[in-house]
């Protein structure tokens, strides 16, 4: 006799099967269970909470893609009876799911410590343990470098096109920073590239009365 399976921190829900035609209603807001089980981890019979990266209608075919929210993407075919399929929280749904929680979230920061040195960050360490308990919260990767204390300006510029791309491409301003690193942390628009200057404040020569 095997042992029974079991599954820590999941809640088991009422929920019921879409179809196709179903999901393709559905829009990026909506709350929908997709499968947990990935090839990194296996979890079959359970699920997870999901968006669809795009509304139902704009997918073509069969296949719907949907964003859990642990940041895994999952592609399915929603008519598929070999496939694990999409459901939606029914209390009158005809199945219960077993859907996985969420034990806590890992922070991923581009965090400033003004003159900040070993003692400074083990300081932050230590009132983060002391705040959410001894043991719980580890350090999963530490890059540390030092940033100039130099004021600059970040734009993103409109990449050229064409033979008859023009001189002076056209730029927006996205921020006025300390250090120059923000940039790594800025989502530029597509086209567009990021241009990093020192600020140079603007200085008004009007002579006043």
């Amino acid at each position: 006799m095997q042992p029974e399976r079991e599954i820590v921190n999941t809640e088991k829900i009422a929920a019921r099967r879409l179809s196709l035609e179903e999901v393709t209603k559905l829009g990026v807001k909506d709350r929908i269970f997709v499968s947990a089980d990935t090839a990194e981890l296996k979890l079959p019979d359970c699920y997870v909470p999901a968006f669809l990266t795009k509304s139902g209608e704009d997918f073509e075919g069969g296949s719907i893609t949907a964003r859990t929210i642990f940041q895994e993407e999952v592609s399915c075919l929603p008519d598929d009876e070999n496939e694990a399929g999409i459901y939606l929280a029914d209390e009158n749904g005809s199945v219960t799911i077993e859907v996985l929680q969420s034990a806590g979230v890992v922070l991923d920061l581009a965090l400033f410590v003004p003159g900040g040195d070993r003692g400074s960050l083990t300081a932050l360490y230590a009132a983060a343990r002391q705040a959410f308990g001894a043991d719980i919260v580890q350090i999963w990767r530490q890059g540390l470098k030092e940033v100039p204390d130099v004021k600059v300006d970040i734009f993103e510029e409109q990449i050229p096109r064409g033979r008859k791309a023009s001189d002076s491409p056209k730029r927006d301003r996205r921020a006025i920073d300390t250090y120059p690193t923000r940039a790594d942390f800025i989502d530029f628009s597509a086209g567009w590239k990021p241009v990093v200057e020192i600020h140079r404040p603007v200085v008004d020569d009007t002579p006043t009365i």
